[in-house]
């Protein structure tokens, strides 16, 4: 799996995993300097059960919890792996 990258734009972010010619992404906004709200996972269907979106969700807690932000898990899946992970309790509101 490719290394996953992450663009900032204004209020507006993502974390980007490319592999084969197709991206994984998962979209967030920040509400402050101490909150970010996940928006959205896409994960095309040639990288389904490849592990990409959870990647993409651990990506984002280690640089959350790196920079001292809260998350608030609006993407179900973002939402569903919180629940199933208590170690990640600490960044998530």
């Amino acid at each position: 799996m490719s290394d996953i990258t992450r663009e900032v734009s204004g209020s507006k972010g993502r974390y980007v995993l490319a592999q084969d010619g197709a991206e994984a992404e998962l979209t967030y906004s920040i509400a402050s300097p101490h909150l970010i709200i996940a928006d959205h996972t896409g994960v095309p269907d040639v990288m389904r059960s490849s592990g990409a979106g959870k990647a993409l969700v651990e990506r984002l807690v280690a640089d959350a919890r790196a920079e001292g932000v809260k998350i608030v898990p609006l993407c179900p899946f973002v939402k569903s792996l919180s629940r199933r992970h208590p170690e990640w309790a600490d960044v998530f509101q």
